[in-house]
């Protein structure tokens, strides 16, 4: 944990040990299980909070706990000892298990982020005095760590719009190339049987059950249930081909926003370590872990970036076919764990108030991962540079977690160029010549394919100025028994040069600019052959938020009583 760690409180038993009860063996119990032995730390923590505690004497030193360490933070470097409890999914009771959970913490850490975990000094008692790596007994053990800077967390910089494209493409790369090297073997395997993973789901609905009505409401706790039960029986081979693919592996474990820094390189770090089968399992659950979370900031658009980048550098589209399936498991989850804080009373109430919330946000999450019409549908869009079809598809999938597959990112995907900073080639060549054009549309159906049989819908988000091209992608719907819907993008032209002009000033992942626009207006197949069911002409100097209700009503995607 390099940085501040996972949204914890500086340690209340130093300011205020009233607060916990005493156990009959005199030492404070936390709900959850949790046994602070005071007596073995308090002193320990308090030497360890000054600065002069530390070689190279700090301004000052933050004090940060979690349920199972304390963290210090002294600007250059972090220190964390592992607390002395039995949480039943880890035992750090001794002196021994820690220093081991220490190097453990070390050794999985360093296969993502090895620059930044330095290693594991001793802490010793002499005379009176606690030192690091001193003369005297050992009493503890401390991992030593860089401090990464907390604005460049991958968390932050969703908040903060920060975030790229481009930064998402290389994170998936990372990700990608981590899986392929990981440890895998029949032990590990064996979590990605289907009886582990059902035993999995249904321990998250054993554990939220009641606080159905509460952050959720029964109905629709109770559909999230049937999705999951359903599509664990609707597709138990599929769970074994992963097995047999080799896709079991020893991954992260923990793997979300808050442990991505993009400083200096990229940094993934804070694995899981003190119990291996949380680390064990697919990768496609783990992918979908990460991709939740940026769902959860509202960016379907990077969290597509995210995915589409992974498969192409892993080569595993399966795992599109189980996505969905995780993501809505890992946002039960996240919702399971803000429930808990409900049922503890040493959280304050303005805290349960956005715990609860919290749960609110990811039950409504799980949800949307769930939402299953009478068919697939598979939505293309169809314009000229800068008629607004990218920004149409990204509020469409906000809204739906439809899955965005942008013509514009897959070609640069394909060749392995950043997405940004502009490749203003002439028209009809080089990265736009018809060869690559020709690749790029076969990739994006390929990826289609696997997603509408995976029940997900599907935006294309690329110019469809040919009629072949339309053709396919209406096969490709038909032959999923998906509905097919063309949205077409029309603007007035002085909004078009305004929107491309802001485009080169900003930057984008489009290289489109006016003299494309004027050579694709005489260079465009019009639409004849679809029946108005499946053709809709748009007007996009229209707001956002119309033009978007107009395609989910043309979509049919509004519930009774939803809109």
């Amino acid at each position: 944990m390099p940085t501040c760690g996972k949204q914890a409180s500086i340690a209340g038993y130093l300011s205020d040990p009233a607060k916990f009860q005493l156990s009959q063996a005199g030492t404070p119990v936390v709900p959850g299980g949790i046994i602070v032995t005071m007596a073995e730390i308090a002193d320990l923590v308090r030497a360890m909070a000054q600065p002069g505690f530390y070689p190279h004497h700090p301004a000052s030193v933050e004090v940060v706990q979690t349920q199972m360490s304390v963290v210090f933070l002294t600007g250059e470097y972090v220190y964390k000892i592992k607390k002395p409890v039995n949480l039943g999914y880890l035992d750090y009771t001794t002196l021994e298990r820690r220093r081991h959970a220490c190097e453990q913490e070390a050794v999985l850490n360093r296969r993502l982020c090895p620059e930044v975990y330095l290693g594991v000094i001793p802490v010793t008692f002499s005379g009176g005095k606690y030192t690091l790596n001193g003369q005297g007994d050992t009493v503890e053990y401390a991992v030593k760590m860089k401090q990464l800077p907390r604005d460049r967390t991958l968390d932050v910089l969703l908040r903060e719009n920060k975030a790229t494209p481009d930064m998402l493409a290389g994170l998936a790369r990372k990700i990608a190339d981590f899986h392929r090297q990981a440890v895998t073997g029949p032990a590990i395997a064996s979590f990605g049987s289907l009886p582990m993973i059902a035993n999995n789901v249904e321990e998250n609905f054993s554990q939220t059950e009641r606080y159905a009505g509460i952050t959720v409401s029964r109905r629709h706790w109770e559909r999230l249930r049937s999705y999951s039960r359903s599509f664990l029986g609707r597709n138990s081979g599929l769970f074994g081909r992963r097995v047999s693919a080799g896709r079991i592996r020893d991954c992260h474990g923990d793997l979300h926003s808050a442990h991505v820094c993009f400083t200096n390189g990229l940094c993934i770090f804070d694995c899981i370590e003190f119990n291996d089968r949380f680390r064990y399992g697919d990768v496609a659950s783990e992918l979908a872990f990460l991709a939740m979370d940026i769902d959860y900031f509202e960016r379907a658009d990077l969290s597509s970036h995210l995915v589409n980048a992974y498969v192409v550098a892993s080569g595993d589209r399966q795992l599109l076919e189980l996505l969905d399936f995780y993501r809505c498991y890992r946002a039960l989850v996240r919702a399971k764990v803000n429930c808990f804080k409900l049922d503890d009373p040493l959280v304050p109430e303005p805290e349960k108030k956005t715990a609860a919330d919290t749960a609110r946000r990811y039950f409504a999450l799980a949800r949307s991962y769930t939402m299953v019409h009478q068919q697939p549908v598979l939505i293309a869009t169809m314009g000229l540079v800068g008629t607004g079809k990218t920004a149409l598809a990204q509020a469409v999938a906000q809204v739906t977690g439809a899955e965005v597959i942008s013509s514009d990112v897959t070609r640069k995907q394909l060749l392995n160029v950043p997405l940004t900073g502009g490749r203003f080639e002439e028209y009809d060549s080089g990265l736009y010549s018809s060869a690559m054009n020709r690749k790029t549309y076969d990739e994006m159906f390929a990826r289609t394919r696997t997603l509408l049989k995976a029940g997900k819908p599907v935006i294309l988000d690329a110019s469809f100025r040919r009629l072949s091209e339309r053709e396919t992608a209406r096969a490709v719907a038909r032959d999923k028994k998906a509905r097919f819907l063309l949205v077409e993008c029309r603007a007035p032209e002085e909004l078009v040069k305004e929107r491309l002009a802001r485009r080169l000033r900003e930057g984008s992942v489009s290289d489109g600019r006016w003299e494309i626009y004027e050579k694709q207006k005489t260079d465009t197949d019009p639409v004849s052959e679809l029946a108005p069911t499946e053709h809709v002409i748009l007007d996009t100097a229209q707001s956002l938020p119309e033009l978007t209700n107009t395609v989910l009503n043309r979509w049919g995607w509004w519930e009774e009583g939803e809109k």
